[in-house]
């Protein structure tokens, strides 16, 4: 299937590797210029080296920086000519009990979870609009819709995100105008972060951790964990052409490990 992009540009944070690189590397599979952002320099510049060879055809422009600032923000949007499609994504903040938490961390977790992905749409989303194009995808989490207690961080800043998407996605002046807005909420999928936390749950429990990682594994009903490019793939579908009807939509991908029929 021709998704339609090929020309576009891309504003893809958080994509030196994981989910945010499953993205990139899809966007541009399907020839969409793409400006990559993330903190480590190296990793980046590994990344981009890598979306070169996968299609010679595009631009790719690494910017290293801390997207949570406004300094990290304005330097990668003034690396393209214009954004079509903006994907939202940043760690998510460390577990533990809320009881333990000061102010300083949950500002942490607004700023890089929600209030920053807010800001790079209100940076982009009009400009869309005038063009009659423009597609924002944000990853979120699968705990926006089962909340994991220890992730009280992520579970609030995202959920805050959630509703704000909500609200906006839905405005005629974007959505009339072929301007999208969607979530994506990864559940178990094959990546460090996944492979620290489950490395910290051994260490307490005293327990292998490839006893950890099966265990969890085959607690998920698809009997595997996700894989960055598949996670990638359903990110330029909802980028493409083909689904400027789908908008305001949390789109869970957990290999059925929610429960729940809504």
């Amino acid at each position: 299937m021709d998704l339609g992009l090929k020309g576009k540009w891309a504003l893809v944070c958080a994509a030196s590797k994981g989910l945010g690189k499953g993205c990139a590397k899809a966007l541009v599979a399907e020839g969409v210029n793409v400006v990559i952002t993330a903190r480590g320099v190296d990793a980046l510049h590994e990344t981009a080296a890598e979306l070169r060879k996968l299609n010679p055809n595009v631009v790719v422009r690494p910017v290293a920086g801390d997207i949570t600032t406004e300094e990290g923000r304005a330097a990668a949007l003034a690396a393209a000519p214009q954004v079509d499609i903006l994907v939202n994504n940043a760690g998510g903040p460390p577990p533990g009990d809320f009881r333990e938490w000061d102010r300083e961390q949950w500002i942490a977790a607004l700023d890089a979870n929600m209030l920053t992905p807010i800001a790079l749409i209100k940076s982009t989303v009009d400009a869309m609009a005038q063009r009659g194009f423009g597609r924002v995808v944000n990853i979120t989490s699968a705990a926006v819709k089962a909340p994991i207690d220890t992730l009280g961080l992520s579970n609030g800043a995202r959920s805050g995100l959630t509703g704000f998407v909500a609200g906006l996605a839905r405005q005629p002046r974007l959505a009339g105008r072929n301007v999208t807005i969607n979530n994506l909420l990864p559940g178990p999928f094959d990546t460090d972060r996944l492979r620290k936390t489950v490395q910290a749950a051994a260490e307490r429990q005293g327990r292998p951790v490839e006893s950890v990682w099966d265990q969890r594994r085959l607690g998920v009903p698809a009997q595997r964990y996700g894989t960055a490019d598949e996670f990638g793939a359903a990110c330029a579908f909802l980028c493409s052409v083909h689904a400027g009807f789908i908008t305001g939509q949390n789109w869970l991908l957990d290999g059925g490990l929610y429960p729940g029929t809504y």
